[in-house]
């Protein structure tokens, strides 16, 4: 069992894999080379899960930032005889920047440890655990480094110490004085491929410094906003980067798998892939916090991986490996105890084949919101979007699991059918680009016949809501987004008391938001939600209300850890981070609650982009 507070990780992230490193100095989880194969380290998750920590003997205290706007990590720890900077990240291309960061990652892990002040004592422990911590990998020897084989991976650690190993082990302890620095490389292979050389000291600092560089010149290039909360927006954007699949531009959801809800509990799902129903979401914030070259690519991998499902009467699929897989059959790994011990740990998903009819609003809308930088969709392309405002027209009257995936009987869920209309809606605007004028009459029929819906069946008289589904008195936080996505106005008396409803009965003593109250066909307890939170900032924002949005705003990002990181929910009764992290909505819900606020305080529309 691992017991390190989830708020204690930071992330380093090569745009292929990305590493977790706790404030002691402990890489706990790793997945080489891609964010969905089986982990390295995985101590996040079990105490023999495997690991690889650097720190001193003594620590009286510890700090920690990015390197600049980077995703390059330093923590400094503080003992009575010195000072020690860690320095980690996970090397790039050497000639890579801007646009290309991560386009040839070496798939190589770096860690430089130095004494700044004084002298110190330093202990390196290095214990490989691939495949989820069943092998035991040997280590062997090796000049300049250590060799590690088994299974599927082959690993080398570069190194100029002599570590001591024991079976699958090895341990080193030496003393450093101001001025002096160690450096670490952990090279992975296929255990097929040819093994990688030994890095020498000047290589490993020569790569980490072009590392630095590289992830100065994609923020130099990519990060023009200037506001209010700039630097935790510059500090989102980046995260999504970290997230981003270089290769295909898709963007996980977190880098992590089964990270409770609910600690001990066994809602524990892995979220290391990409869902569309964060597609336009996504959109609008890397629109803010990067730039639209970014969101481009992710619009493009969504449409790729989803587009020959339409054509042969499939649902459209609600969520895709970072590759554009789509079996993503979920199972269990029992060896694992789970994070407080938080079982099972799953990997893998089983929503992948749920059915949710938001989707075809949520790639449309992604669409429109880069109608300009689609003017010349390919017809292949085009004719997909059409196919997707069709199953949309056909199917909005149909029941579904709805945004959250609930595992119950399927519903008349109203953001389902809020997200048909916005399939039509946005349909209907791209007609021209998309050959679909001679559908639009009909589009346009249908939009009003699911307005009519919603405003008559998804409004409760007795909540003196919008709810949950039609017939329901339950609230849903996701009727929040009834006037992001421009159904209606959020001053409009309903979603005034939609949002006071919410205000009053879905949140907890401090002011974040629940997704619902509803049983959802699970066992166990949740968190609040802070993307929900940070959608009630932005719905605030929208209707004028704008010293409540920031306020509510404010309480959420009071819980972003040290480092600006943030997870999937809190703990209502502790204030812990909880879920999978680091989570791309809640991000994607902070940089879209910032701006919508930043608009509202200058009397604008949050339509507009900043770059």
């Amino acid at each position: 069992m691992s017991d390190t507070p989830i708020a204690d990780y930071a992330m380093i992230s090569d745009c292929h894999s990305a590493a977790l490193v706790s404030r002691a100095g402990s890489i706990d989880w790793l997945c080489f080379p891609r964010f969905d194969k089986p982990s390295t380290f995985a101590r996040l998750l079990d105490q023999d899960g495997g690991h690889f920590s650097i720190h001193p003997l003594d620590i009286e205290e510890t700090s920690r930032s990015y390197v600049g706007p980077t995703m390059v990590l330093e923590t400094k720890f503080r003992t009575a005889s010195g000072t020690v900077g860690l320095v980690d990240a996970l090397a790039v291309g050497g000639s890579e920047r801007g646009h290309e960061l991560g386009a040839d990652s070496p798939h190589v892990l770096l860690r430089r440890v130095s004494c700044l002040e004084g002298e110190a004592d330093i202990v390196v422990e290095y214990e490989p655990r691939p495949e989820y911590g069943l092998i035991h990998p040997l280590l062997a020897p090796a000049e300049g480094g250590i060799t590690a084989r088994g299974g599927a991976e082959r690993l080398v650690l570069s190194t100029p110490l002599e570590m001591e190993i024991d079976g699958s082990e090895a341990r080193v302890h030496f003393s450093l004085t101001q001025g002096e620095t160690v450096a670490f490389a952990l090279h992975h292979r296929a255990s097929w491929e040819e093994p990688p050389r030994v890095w020498s000291q000047k290589e490993i600092l020569g790569r980490l410094e072009d590392t630095i560089a590289a992830w100065r010149s994609w923020s130099e290039l990519h990060q023009n906003y200037q506001g209010p909360w700039e630097e935790l927006i510059h500090t989102s954007g980046r995260v999504l980067q970290a997230l981003t699949f270089q290769p295909t531009g898709a963007i996980c959801a977190a880098a992590t798998t089964s990270l409770p809800e609910e600690p001990g509990g066994g809602r524990n799902w892995d979220y290391r892939f990409t869902w569309v129903r964060d597609a336009s979401l996504t959109l609008e914030a890397l629109w803010v916090a990067a730039c639209p070259d970014e969101a481009t690519s992710f619009f493009y991998y969504m449409a790729g991986a989803s587009a020959s499902q339409m054509r042969r009467g499939a649902d459209l699929q609600i969520m895709f490996g970072i590759g554009g897989e789509r079996d993503l059959s979920e199972r269990e790994l029992p060896h694992l105890s789970g994070w407080r011990n938080s079982r099972p740990v799953r990997v893998g998903n089983g929503a992948w084949n749920q059915r949710q009819l938001d989707v075809y609003g949520e790639l449309l809308n992604a669409a429109y919101r880069l109608s300009d930088q689609l003017s010349g969709l390919d017809p292949t392309t085009a004719a997909f979007l059409v196919d997707v405002a069709e199953a949309a027209a056909t199917r909005w009257e149909q029941t579904d699991q709805g945004l959250w995936e609930q595992r119950g009987e399927p519903q008349h869920f109203v953001y389902s059918k809020l997200m048909c209309w916005v399939a039509l809606d946005r349909a209907i605007y791209l007609a021209d680009q998309l050959g679909g004028n001679d559908r639009v009459d009909r589009w346009e029929r249908i939009r009003e016949e699911i307005k009519e819906a919603i405003l008559e069946r998804g409004w409760s008289d007795e909540a003196q809501a919008f709810t949950q589904a039609f017939g329901s008195d339950d609230l849903d936080a996701a009727n929040l987004m009834m006037p992001i996505m421009g159904f209606i106005a959020a001053d409009d008396p309903r979603m005034l008391a939609t949002i006071k409803a919410t205000e009053e009965r879905l949140t907890d003593d401090h002011g974040l938001v629940f997704r619902y109250k509803s049983h959802d066909g699970l066992e166990g307890e949740e968190g609040t939600f802070l993307l929900c939170t940070f959608w009630l900032a932005q719905v605030q924002a929208l209707a004028g209300h704008v010293d409540d949005a920031r306020s509510t705003f404010e309480k959420a990002i009071g819980y972003a850890n040290d480092v600006g990181l943030l997870a999937e929910e809190v703990d209502p009764s502790t204030g812990e981070l909880l879920g999978n992290y680091p989570q791309a909505f809640s991000h994607i819900g902070l940089v879209n609650a910032a701006w919508a606020i930043s608009q509202a305080a200058k009397g604008l529309s949050p339509g507009g982009s900043p770059l």
